[in-house]
């Protein structure tokens, strides 16, 4: 019974393991069936492809299949198997890259934490001023007569720029030297009247003077007369009577050269007091006409000017704008949130074209305008030749200096201090993390905690996928 069985299991094995031996056995008795169903006789055809089976099979039993044959086959299987696990693999693979979201290496900006110093510096918007900046004014309402100069043109002190119509002040100077004019003849008629005053005023004490003497000596010849009967107590009473009136006259007569002369003197103070006025009138008067020719108050760069001639300009409007030619400061502006920080004296960064230029804090304008807070920044080298008057520049005012601390390059990802997500990037994926951020001098930022050195962050801006835990990065 054994070794029955023993015969027949390579019978049962090729039965379960087809070899191509088997393989091509089987194509050939389909070949035969169909070569006996092309035969003219049903039955013959029948005859045939049942002696044919009988045939193939009697082989297929008395041959055994070979070991190399089946270890064959189980090497194709198992070469099938891993082939499609690959594909699925690969499938998996390709659909992970479609479906999770990417970013261009070349579209973000990757930096490396590294030990370095860093300035904390506030950034504020600056223009280039001139140091040394003079307006010139229209003296009074007139319009423009004639341009002798255009802006941007160099000018050298004096030099004329334009000039004004001055009729109407010629008009009120004239006017103002005549009733100048009426002053001085005013004051010498009343010289004139206080002399004759005088004089009358002298002539008639005179008189008085004599008529006094005249009434003393006839009291004095009642009194004797009247010792004597002869004149009546009367009489000597009005001798007496007249002698006091005379005094008396003669003295208001004295009182009124004084008068006169007071009264005259006042008036004729009046009068030059009047003339100090008009003098001094005459002389803003001739200051306006001056002013008419409008002139370089010094040697500089002529920035602005009216140059429409026959305009119209109001009493103080501004024609002219001199600027000292290549000696600048800068004035800055920001937000007055950092008023408290700033202090005259600061260390100043003025950035220009790539070029950095030294400065520092020369005034803190008081007046707050808008929530914008404005000041004066001295530069180093104020005659810089790249510099031009109203070139707008960055400034950046130092508050605080500090060294070897781990810095990171500032970009669009970091705003200002505190803790603030980031992506660290690593093995070409970018993770969300957190950083804390302390001192910036606007290039780079102080990384106080969440990084070590040599990691890896994407510092432009991060946007677009700012709510992802990840992104792959794509070269």
């Amino acid at each position: 019974m054994g070794q029955r069985l023993s015969e027949l299991a390579p019978v049962y094995a090729r039965r379960r393991c087809p070899d191509p031996d088997s393989i091509a056995r089987h194509r050939a008795a389909q070949a035969g069936r169909q070569h006996v169903r092309s035969s003219t006789s049903g039955l013959a055809r029948r005859l045939q492809y049942e002696k044919h089976r009988n045939f193939i099979m009697q082989r297929s039993m008395d041959q055994a299949i070979p070991i190399d044959t089946l270890r064959r086959g189980q090497r194709r299987r198992l070469a099938a198997g891993i082939l499609l696990f690959g594909v699925l693999c690969a499938a998996a693979w390709g659909l992970n890259r479609m479906l999770r979201p990417s970013v261009d290496a070349g579209a973000i900006v990757v930096s490396e934490a590294r030990y370095g110093k860093v300035d904390n510096t506030i950034n504020a918007a600056g223009v280039v001023i001139p140091v040394h900046e003079e307006v010139v004014s229209s003296p009074g309402a007139s319009r423009v007569a004639r341009v002798h100069a255009k802006p941007g043109q160099q000018v050298r002190q004096g030099d004329l720029l334009l000039e004004l119509d001055d009729r109407a002040i010629r008009l009120t100077l004239e006017a103002l030297k005549e009733q100048l004019a009426q002053q001085d003849n005013r004051v010498a008629a009343l010289g004139l009247e206080m002399e004759q005053k005088l004089k009358q005023t002298r002539s008639s004490i005179e008189l008085l003077d004599i008529d006094l003497q005249a009434a003393r000596v006839r009291h004095e010849r009642n009194q004797k007369l009247r010792s004597s009967g002869i004149v009546s107590g009367e009489d000597l009473l009005t001798a007496e009577l007249n002698v006091r009136r005379t005094e008396i006259q003669l003295r208001q007569q004295r009182e009124l050269v004084e008068d006169t002369r007071r009264a005259t003197a006042g008036a004729v103070a009046a009068a030059r007091l009047q003339q100090a006025i008009l003098h001094k009138q005459i002389e803003q008067q001739e200051q306006l006409l001056a002013q008419t020719r409008v002139c370089a108050p010094f040697a500089g760069m002529l920035t602005w000017m009216l140059e429409e001639e026959g305009a119209s300009v109001a009493a103080g409007q501004l024609v002219a704008r001199v600027s000292e030619l290549n000696n600048y400061r800068v004035e800055a502006s920001l937000s007055d949130f950092h008023a408290r920080q700033l202090a005259a004296g600061q260390a100043v960064r003025v950035e220009q074209n790539g070029e950095i230029l030294a400065g520092t804090v020369h005034t803190i304008l008081p007046e707050i305008q808008n929530g914008t807070i404005k000041l004066l920044v001295d530069l180093a080298r104020p005659r810089n030749p790249h510099l031009r008057n109203k070139m707008r520049v960055d400034v950046n005012v130092v508050t605080e200096r500090r060294a070897n601390v781990l810095v990171i390059d500032n970009g669009a990802a970091f705003n200002g201090r505190g803790r603030q997500p980031a992506f660290a990037v690593q093995d070409g994926v970018a993770r969300k993390t957190t950083l804390e951020l302390g001192a910036s001098d606007g290039k780079v930022v102080e990384v106080v905690a969440g990084a070590k050195t040599g990691d890896r962050f994407i510092v432009s801006d991060t946007a677009a996928f700012k709510d992802l835990d990840s992104i792959r990065i794509s070269n």
